[in-house]
């Protein structure tokens, strides 16, 4: 017997103490006995399980003991339906616990970790990395100890499964500690922080030169393969001096091009795929378009005089906070411009919070999460949560609720040059502005002078079943107004 198994003088006790309390002494031992060989059996299940082979655990595992169970990818939320999955934590052989990190799924709108349900070991993997993966369908299949035990009502196996799985796991770790795991055929060993780096950058890892134990890949070794960082300011790891030889970067030279065929079919993925929705969607409304041009010079002035404080705060202040809050403010007077459509019903949905969507581009393509409660937020906090988001955006970390919920939305094209668009109303929303860059023109002032102005141009659209003319005409109006006349911002809304 070991510290997991009770001892027969433990046995012995608990009959006599049975028999004395039911008159069945004989009843009662037998009963212990085979509670305690179900004991016995179910930690030698877990020791093999851990350290044995395929063969030596059919010998010892039963239906009793082991059963295959299928994780299905849950629901995440935000009517998605698939996902692509971008990277495998784990392989087929792998023993996990609850919560363990098992991959990581890519949606038309955010980048999600899936963790594990179970404590077992991984039998099959049912997608390649890259592949689609739909909610509700099997992800990958587990072998999990104990499952009849847990369905008879244990409440404490899970514990006892963990407290009596972890050495065994570690003594297995032990016996293998000097050999070194050797990466798949064509397997580049890198991190997930690494991974990002290089496809944010477009490099192929199996080109980088790597430096790091048992040949993996390092952020070093990236960032000399872009020129960041001086060659060999990355020390090769003392595994690869030995002998190990370094991930050489592919010299073999590219089969000719056959100009016939010169065409490459990119699958759509994420975030294109799921555009392709949403814009087919959005394509069934009956848009219309209101344009206007706003000298926001007095805003350049107003910012200008802001920024340094905001700095000193650690907040990066640009003008988009100040065309949030302007639109929040309006959007009190025009309540009907910050409302969804609800086409099966024919009513309209008004919204009393401000959650205003950003258009932002990331490495993973154009998405646009909002802000919320605007009307609740001041121009640095404003501020503080627009630049959480880009860096969010930036490091493919947005999650669903960062764009669950939005009312209306703003796409700054000036950022990239644009000065006049036509952006596209994102159902069920029921209005977009597009602001263009702001240029230095000649304008009159009140006294007939020709003076230089900050002149920004402004493209709304519309969904025309619920919006008219003169309503966007008018919103944009008191829009205009805030900002040629920033202090008033300071007033809040009427």
């Amino acid at each position: 017997m070991d510290e997991h198994t009770e001892s027969y003088d433990d046995i012995a006790k608990e009959a006599i103490r049975r028999s004395v309390t039911n008159g069945n002494g004989l009843v009662a031992a037998a009963e212990i006995i085979r509670e305690q060989m179900h004991r016995i059996l179910r930690h030698i299940h877990r020791v093999i399980y851990a350290q044995g082979s395929a063969a030596q655990r059919s010998l010892y595992t039963s239906a009793m003991l082991e059963r295959t169970v299928s994780f299905h990818l849950s629901d995440i939320g935000e009517g998605i339906r698939e996902v692509t999955v971008k990277e495998w934590y784990v392989k087929v052989g792998d023993v996990v616990e609850q919560f363990d990190n098992l991959c990581e799924v890519q949606s038309d709108k955010a980048s999600v970790t899936i963790t594990s349900r179970y404590d077992g070991k991984i039998v099959k993997l049912h997608h390649d990395v890259d592949e689609i993966a739909l909610v509700g369908k099997p992800l990958l299949d587990f072998d999990v100890a104990d499952e009849a035990e847990d369905e008879s009502g244990s409440s404490s196996s899970s514990d006892s499964s963990d407290d009596e799985s972890k050495p065994a796991a570690a003594a297995a770790a032990g016996e293998k500690g000097a050999t070194a795991v050797e990466p798949a055929s064509g397997k580049v060993l890198a991190t997930p922080a690494v991974r990002r780096i290089a496809m944010e950058n477009k490099v192929d890892l199996a080109k980088v030169t790597a430096t790091g134990r048992n040949g993996r890949v390092l952020k070093g070794d990236v960032l000399e393969y872009l020129e960041v960082i001086p060659k060999g300011t990355v020390k090769p790891h003392p595994t690869l001096a030995k002998g190990q030889p370094a991930q050489k970067p592919s010299t073999t030279a590219p089969a000719p091009i056959d100009l016939k065929q010169a065409e490459t079919v990119l699958p759509l993925k994420g975030v294109a795929k799921a555009m392709v929705k949403t814009m087919t969607e959005a394509l069934k409304i009956p848009h219309f378009a209101y344009c206007d041009e706003v000298d926001v010079s007095k805003l350049v002035a107003v910012r200008e005089q802001l920024k340094e404080e905001a700095t000193s705060r650690g907040i990066k202040l640009t003008y988009m906070p100040f065309f949030l809050k302007a639109a929040s403010n309006a959007l009190f007077q025009y309540p009907i411009l910050n409302s969804s459509f609800d086409e099966a019903n024919e009513s309209v949905i008004l919204k009393a919070y401000h959650n205003i969507s950003v258009a932002m581009q990331t490495p993973q393509g154009l998405v646009v999460p909002n802000v919320k409660h605007i009307e609740q937020k001041s121009i640095l906090q404003i501020a503080t949560e627009l630049n959480a988001l880009q860096e969010r955006g930036a490091k493919g970390a947005l999650t669903p609720n960062d764009f669950a919920n939005g009312t209306f939305a703003l796409s700054n094209i000036g950022i990239i040059g644009g000065t006049y668009t036509h952006p596209v109303v994102m159902t069920p929303q029921v209005a977009i502005g597009g602001l263009g860059q702001t240029r230095v023109l000649p304008r009159f002032n009140e006294n007939g002078q020709v003076v230089p102005a900050h002149i920004m141009v402004v493209s709304w659209t519309a969904d025309h079943r619920v919006i008219d003319g003169v309503t966007m005409a008018s919103f944009s109006n008191l829009w205009k107004r805030y900002l040629e006349n920033p202090n008033l911002l300071m007033l809040g809304a009427k």
